[in-house]
């Protein structure tokens, strides 16, 4: 469970990193006060493209108007301060990651039966019953 636990939080944490660092914008078309069109990656498509029958009658907002259409744009500039990590390695590094890997990588190779080096050797006989002879008894 901690494992798991910590993967969702490492995970979250880079899909932070991720949005906040990039930057996007989004276009928006209204006509008459109601979300039309939206585009992210190009240009918001105008209601004259569309043919949309306007639910309120009025005369001060409606699709043959061409004042009450407006475009809005929303940007989100991305974050540059991030802090980038410089790290320099040493050749006692070296040593370490190729013993460290070198191990990982050959832990499982190898025997392919487990071996019992002790297989073919009998217990030894006992003689004499130690605890009765020396009259060492558990209650």
């Amino acid at each position: 469970m901690k494992r798991f636990l910590r993967k969702i939080v490492s995970i979250g944490l880079t899909f932070a990193v991720l949005f906040a660092t990039t930057s996007f914008s989004a276009n928006m078309h209204f006509c008459c006060d109601k979300l039309v069109d939206i585009a992210v990656f190009g240009k918001a498509k105008p209601c004259d493209d569309k043919v949309q029958k306007s639910e309120s009658t009025s005369k001060e907002c409606s699709i043959e108007v061409k004042d009450c259409c407006r475009n809005e744009m929303f940007s989100k500039a991305g974050d540059d301060n991030v802090k980038k990590v410089t790290t320099e390695f040493s050749i006692e590094n070296y040593v370490f990651l190729n013993a460290f890997f070198y191990t990982c990588i050959n832990r499982f190779e190898g025997f392919e039966k487990n071996i019992v080096p002790f297989i073919n050797y009998d217990p030894p006989w006992i003689e004499k019953d130690i605890l009765v002879l020396h009259e060492i008894f558990l209650i």
